[in-house]
Parts: C-alpha cells; structure tokens; sequence
C-alpha cells in the first residue's frame, strides 16, 4: 500500500505544481529551461504512475475490503466511463465545442473516471486511488476555471465536424479498452 501512496503522491504532486504554485512553476522553467523542466517533469510522472501501477497490484493480491459494490455498479460504471472517454479526447482534438465550452475536459473526464471506479470497487486500495484522483480533479477543475474567469479567458467556439471526430474516437477508445484493454491490463472484464 505504502507504494500506491508514494506513486500518488508523486504523480499527482507533480500535476498540482501549475495548480497550486504556478508562478513557482514558471520561474523553474525560466531558470532549468523549458525542456529540462519537460523532462524533469516526465521523469517524475512516469516514476509516479509506475509505482501506482505496482503499488495498486500489489494491493489487489490482499485487499483489504470496505464495501462490496453490487453488481450493477459495474454496468453503471462501464457506461459513465463512455463520457470520460470522449471528455478525456475533447482535450487533444483541437477546435471542437466540448473544449471550448468546458475549458478543462481531462479533469472533467478524469472526474468520471475516478467516481465511476469508486463505485464499482470497494476496496482501500480503490479508495486510494479512485479517490485520490477524483479530490485532485474537482480541486483541479475549481482552481482553473477560477483562474480563466480572473483572466477572462474565452476560447473559440469550435466546430460540429471536430465534435464528431472527438466523440468517434471517443467511442473507438472506451470500445477497445471496455471489450479487450482493461481485461488484457488490468485483468478485470468490465462488460464481461
């Protein structure tokens, strides 16, 4: 457990730097410069997620149970991960209106993603991780839009035919991963 807490900790400490100290941010990128702070940044990112990855499945071998989700929740689950998906693509499609109108999509996504797990998966282990990132994207989506509204920031309001590129690939994506990824990865069958 204490890897899945040190990889959440990184990972996510590492996401909040722009959050919640974004002109510390922008003075190391000044001072290490911009690919040296990308590459400082990955490294640590990646050094995070990997040790979610083998902290979260060293936790599932003996989990330590809190509740025991009904089985619709998994059905329910499956479905809300649709729109995270296609959330999750809004953010890299450029030009299209869910961006433009929502502003951060990922956290939105990310969201979904995260409530959706919790209430499939009842385990410490989920609560961490689920949870963990479910506090950081409401936290993340709050701080930002916030500060677009301080900033007065708009967007360009985006185009249909980019919409539905966004939600086919959206499609597409949460497809492979429902039906073949997650069980081949994570050795769960959501639809299954």
């Amino acid at each position: 457990m204490s890897l899945l807490i040190l990889g959440l900790v990184i990972f996510l400490g590492t996401h909040s730097i722009n959050l919640v100290a974004p002109d510390w941010r922008q003075a190391a990128i000044e001072r290490l410069g911009k690919n040296t702070w990308k590459i400082a940044f990955s490294l640590l990112s990646l050094i995070g997620l990997l040790l979610i990855i083998h902290g979260y499945g060293q936790a599932r071998t003996e989990p330590l149970w809190l509740w025991h989700s009904p089985v619709w929740t998994r059905h329910l689950a499956a479905l809300l991960t649709l729109p995270a998906m296609i959330l999750l693509v809004a953010t890299y499609v450029p030009g299209n209106r869910i961006r433009a109108k929502l502003g951060h999509p990922m956290l939105l996504g990310v969201k979904l993603w995260a409530f959706a797990h919790l209430i499939a998966n009842g385990s410490l282990a989920d609560v961490l991780l689920f949870g963990g990132f479910l506090l950081w994207s409401i936290a993340g989506f709050a701080i930002l839009r916030r500060r677009d509204r301080l900033a007065g920031a708009s967007r360009a309001p985006g185009a249909t035919g980019r919409d539905i590129i966004t939600v086919i690939i959206g499609l597409v994506l949460w497809a492979a991963i429902a039906f073949y990824l997650h069980r081949a990865l994570i050795g769960v069958a959501p639809l299954g």
